[in-house]
């Protein structure tokens, strides 16, 4: 019995080895080979670390290559003719190499973490043990050595993959109040890889709030657009929701929780918002952000009217509340704009007797380039309000009617118009002033109606006929 158990967990041992000596010959590139072997001929040691080695190991595409070395940064420089010392005070030298850039950095042990995020000293070492122990998680405390065929795994991470599991590399609460993103990093890598979060190591997030609090917004971000990327990113805001840290990032959307809708939704506003942030496309993060913040208005806006709950004007309101949001997280001021805009906008309601005027005056409101993601939106918003009625068959008329006016490439827009700021005033003898704007947006809305108005003959008519009626 022990030799057939030995004989088995060595069959068991040798998989990972086999799986990433076949991952790893199809793809690693040519210039990670190189890098490698550059280190190693050498005399020093060269791991392939982190995030590389795991998703090696789940199968998945390999975004960043990670080097970890005992060579001190100045003798990594020394051995490359273009590097960038990005974190060289922390044993990071950033390799460039063909078309590539790889980080290198020479083992290491850290000293205490007093902003939350950095060490305030590094102890280099020359062993790859002690540099695996200060990482994050286990699944990311894992090297690799392609010649040998070499494994280091001192932290149970390979079967913490096995087993689908995020763990922190000993004391969670240690390991969290070193860098105060670490406890949204566990909730995105559970999503990214759609894993569990050990239960340890998920009930410690609310002791370490004070320190996630110390975070820059710009990290958090980051973070969360890479769980809005993930194949259901509920799961990861209930997990926020659940561990305190959306109280604390997206106190907002938490209020949401418990406020009751009407008889067009099955569920309260939190949840709606939830689900419609998985129906949007999993491509369109920023787009899943409007999703999740698009009812955010309504907490402030409810009202009981003859024993029905209404929202009057809440994508307004929560408009405003997402501009807030996008600029406290530091996105950027297009980012800011578009999710705005769509969220502003996302109540269209058509009916079949809207006239051509009116699709035009909404496709001008909303922007020509954004119109398949307010649909998007919009459809989003139909199917996570939780009773089941399928696609929304209106917007399939709407679409087929604004496709049919873009091909006609009709006036939408002041800078669509036959005429321009300068024959206003040419015309009606006046200089620069706010009446210019006024009169082109007052000719805009007439060929809206009726784009056969739109030639330049007909506009300078009307302008004449303005300044002789003393306009």
């Amino acid at each position: 019995m022990k030799k057939k158990r030995a004989k088995q967990g060595k069959r068991e041992a040798s998989e990972p080895s086999r799986l990433l000596a076949q991952r790893f010959a199809v793809e690693a590139p040519g210039s990670l080979l190189d890098v490698l072997s550059a280190l190693r001929s050498a005399g020093f040691k060269a791991y392939v670390v982190g995030g590389s080695v795991r998703d090696l190991l789940l199968e998945r595409p390999v975004k960043d290559w990670d080097v970890a070395t005992d060579a001190l940064p100045e003798q990594v420089e020394g051995k490359f003719s273009k590097t960038v010392a990005t974190g060289k005070a922390h044993g990071t030298v950033t390799v460039l190499h063909g078309e590539r850039t790889f980080e290198v950095t020479t083992f290491r042990r850290d000293g205490e973490y007093p902003d939350a995020r950095h060490p305030e000293k590094v102890f280099f070492t020359d062993d790859v043990r002690v540099d695996l122990s200060r990482r994050d998680f286990t699944v990311n405390a894992i090297a690799y050595e392609p010649v040998a065929g070499e494994i280091i795994c001192p932290h149970q991470g390979l079967s913490d993959i096995d087993r689908r599991l995020i763990r922190t590399v000993g004391d969670p609460v240690e390991r969290f109040r070193e860098d105060g993103l670490r406890p949204l990093r566990a909730i995105r890598f559970a999503c990214q890889l759609d894993f569990e979060i050990e239960a340890e190591t998920f009930q410690a997030i609310p002791a370490v709030l004070d320190r996630a609090s110390l975070v820059s917004m710009e990290r958090v971000r980051d973070e969360l657009l890479k769980i809005l990327e993930s194949a259901k990113p509920s799961r990861g805001f209930e997990m926020m929701r659940q561990s305190g840290l959306l109280a604390l990032f997206l106190p907002e959307l938490e209020a949401s929780r418990g406020v009751v809708q009407n008889e067009f939704h099955a569920y309260d506003v939190y949840w709606h918002s939830l689900h419609t942030c998985d129906a949007v496309p999993a491509d369109k993060p920023l787009l899943r952000l409007a999703g999740l913040l698009h009812d955010l208005g309504k907490p402030s806006t409810r009202e009981e009217r003859d024993g029905r709950a209404t929202f009057y004007n809440h994508q307004h309101v929560g408009a405003e509340m997402v501009s807030e949001i996008m600029n406290r997280l530091k996105f950027s001021g297009a980012d800011r704009d578009y999710a705005v805009n769509l969220v502003d906008n996302h109540m269209f309601d058509y009916r079949s007797e809207w006239t051509d005027g009116a699709l035009r005056r909404f496709m001008r409101r909303v922007g020509v380039e954004m119109i398949a993601d307010a649909f998007d939106l919009r459809i989003a918003d139909f199917l996570g309000n939780g009773l089941k009625q399928g696609f929304p068959q209106y917007l399939e008329e709407m679409r087929g009617r604004i496709e049919r006016l873009l091909e006609k490439d009709e006036a939408l827009s002041v800078a669509d118009l036959a005429v321009d700021g300068r024959d206003v005033m040419r015309e009606l003898g006046i200089g620069p002033q706010q009446r210019v704007g006024q009169v082109l947006k007052e000719f805009l809305e007439v060929v809206l109606d009726d784009p056969g108005l739109n030639t330049r003959e007909e506009l300078l008519g009307r302008l004449r006929k303005m300044r002789a009626g003393g306009q």
